[in-house]
């Protein structure tokens, strides 16, 4: 199996899995991949990185001499690009102060707001249900902009 980045033509991206380049070529053509998020069947792939493995779970240093450059073919207007890019560096800003639960989102945050527990900052998983049930119940809960990647499943 191979595993492609791929981009509609309205810039979604998105990876699939093949089992070749000729299968990914040959599915396309017949109309058979499709963008998940609007379902156009305009499909290339998109610039991938190699896949260098990291040391332990250390995020990779941003750099600041280059700009990074959408994908789409029809690029966003460039102050909507400078926005989602400030907002990620926000949102990593703030992760960095703060402890991943993962699926015990909800118990932890319940813990903390009834006074079981510490209050710090975390970060994790719910399920939709789950963070209803918390803001019904008073708990102040934000979902993070980006996804977040658990620690056991980055490089």
């Amino acid at each position: 199996m191979i595993v492609f980045d791929l981009c509609c033509e309205t810039g979604h991206r998105f990876e699939g899995w093949f089992a070749s380049s000729a299968d990914f070529a040959r599915q396309c053509e017949s109309d058979l991949v499709s963008c998940p998020q609007c379902g156009s069947v305009a499909i290339d792939k998109a610039p991938m990185a190699p896949a260098v493995p990291r040391k332990g779970n250390q995020l990779p240093a941003r750099s600041t001499s280059r700009q990074e450059k959408p994908v789409a073919r029809n690029p966003l207007p460039a102050e909507m690009s400078e926005a989602l890019v400030k907002l990620a560096r926000a949102q990593a800003k703030a992760l960095e102060s703060s402890r991943w639960v993962g699926p015990a989102f909800a118990e932890e945050s319940r813990a903390m707001h009834y006074g079981e527990r510490e209050p710090q900052a975390i970060h994790g998983q719910a399920t939709a249900d789950q963070a209803k049930e918390l803001v019904e119940e008073g708990i102040a809960i934000a979902p993070l902009p980006f996804p977040v990647a658990p620690p056991e499943k980055l490089n």
